[in-house]
């Protein structure tokens, strides 16, 4: 199995989805993206304690404050992030955001709100190393939307729930409009938004969701 599929099996759904829709030219930097906000997800998941959270997710912080000659071999993560032609150390808001996750619970607003702020960052650094510096800020727009509907699933708890529902209706309803290389981000969120207001996470993935992605990536809508 080849790089690209190897990333593309450990993303959500929802994720390969949007990915359809990335031109060629940006498709490996969204991808590297995407697998790297997977695997934070997955390492958050299998941590038993918020330390060891942490410790992990250090990790990952340190090797995106490196040089790609500092990485070790074999990362599929690391080998796609060299697409990113030495831009990878953008990322470290993302691990950070991740990081807000661990806090005490019942996790605060501003635990949420720093999570959306590191998938924000995130966004807004693929749209520079895909060249689409005159989208940063839609960028970053879409990222905050798909954090905060995202968390409407992911949380356990019914009041952190609640509270990123609050959050996200805050959210302009309209989605930002971008150029090609940057469609991925607006299927993402309208999709994890899709998937909030049916509280059902087939939602996103339904022969409904398909057009709308459709709209969002192919036809820009």
């Amino acid at each position: 199995m080849d790089l690209t599929h190897t990333l593309m099996n450990s993303l959500p759904a929802v994720s390969r989805l949007a990915l359809v829709y990335a031109p060629r030219r940006a498709r490996e930097q969204t991808l590297a993206l995407l697998a790297l906000d997977a695997r934070l997800a997955e390492l958050m998941r299998g941590s038993s304690e918020p330390m060891l959270a942490q410790l992990r997710l250090a990790w990952w912080r340190e090797a995106l404050e490196r040089p790609t000659t500092g990485w070790p071999e074999g990362e599929p993560i690391f080998a796609a992030l060299r697409s990113w032609q030495g831009q990878h150390s953008a990322l470290v808001p993302l691990v950070d955001g991740w990081e807000a996750l661990t806090a005490p619970p019942p996790l605060e607003a501003n635990a949420l709100k720093a999570f959306a702020e590191g998938r924000a960052a995130g966004s807004a650094a693929l749209a520079r190393t895909v060249g689409a510096e005159d989208n940063v800020e839609e960028a970053r727009s879409l990222g905050r939307m798909w954090a905060l509907e995202d968390l409407n699933m992911r949380l356990s708890r019914s009041d952190e729930r609640e509270l990123a529902r609050t959050l996200a209706v805050e959210e302009p309803l309209a989605l930002p409009r971008t150029g090609r290389a940057l469609r991925p981000l607006r299927v993402i969120a309208a999709l994890s938004r899709r998937r909030r207001v049916a509280a059902n996470e087939a939602a996103a993935s339904s022969p409904g969701a398909v057009v709308e992605a459709l709209r969002r990536g192919l036809l820009g809508l």
